[in-house]
């Protein structure tokens, strides 16, 4: 439960769960800005007047599917940090979830980096911070572990994830390359052994 809909009746939080779904799915369908709201109620099972009750503006429904989706992002980067073996291993598996998290949302992020004179949003700002924050707890766990190179910080993580996720956009012939690209990144992470430093 999070903090906007703790004291919400149980009928009102799985209405804006619903509606939260089934924006996600219409925005990922058709577009942000493309999306019929009407549609998104009908999906959601709900009438208009609901969606508009939980959501006054398309805004302010992008912004919170955007958040739901960061946020459990981050829980995934906190369970993988709790249950995984290796330290590596669970920064590994989170940076190919972000990549598959920066495709697929691409639309969503986009109508959200710019808000009023070309300032980004501030939900923008914020979920930039729990995802920076999430691979940080994750980065630093695996350089303590000797795993993960020590001069590698959570802001080049986020821009190398950044920049394999549009290189994956781009027609290759390959198919498989998104995933051969993060495993040259991730062994680009590998901590070099002393003796075999340059």
């Amino acid at each position: 439960m999070t903090a906007g809909t703790a004291g919400m009746r149980a009928d009102a939080r799985r209405n804006r769960q619903r509606l939260l779904a089934a924006a996600l799915a219409a925005f990922t369908e058709h577009g942000a800005d493309d999306a019929s709201l009407d549609e998104i109620a009908r999906r959601a099972g709900v009438g208009i007047g609901t969606l508009y009750r939980h959501f006054p503006t398309r805004q302010a429904l992008l912004e919170a599917v955007y958040r739901d989706q960061v946020e459990e992002l981050c829980a995934s980067a906190r369970e993988r940090s709790a249950a995984a073996a290796s330290p590596a291993g669970a920064l590994a598996s989170w940076l190919r979830e972000l990549m598959a998290f920066s495709a697929t949302k691409r639309n969503l992020t986009s109508s959200l980096m710019s808000g009023p004179e070309g300032k980004r949003s501030e939900v923008a700002l914020s979920c930039s911070a729990m995802i920076r924050d999430a691979v940080g707890g994750l980065l630093t766990q695996a350089q303590r572990s000797g795993e993960i190179r020590p001069d590698v910080d959570a802001t080049d993580l986020l821009r190398l994830a950044h920049a394999l996720s549009l290189a994956g956009e781009q027609p290759s012939t390959h198919a498989d390359q998104p995933d051969r690209l993060m495993r040259v990144l991730l062994d680009g992470l590998r901590a070099v052994p002393a003796q075999d430093a340059p």
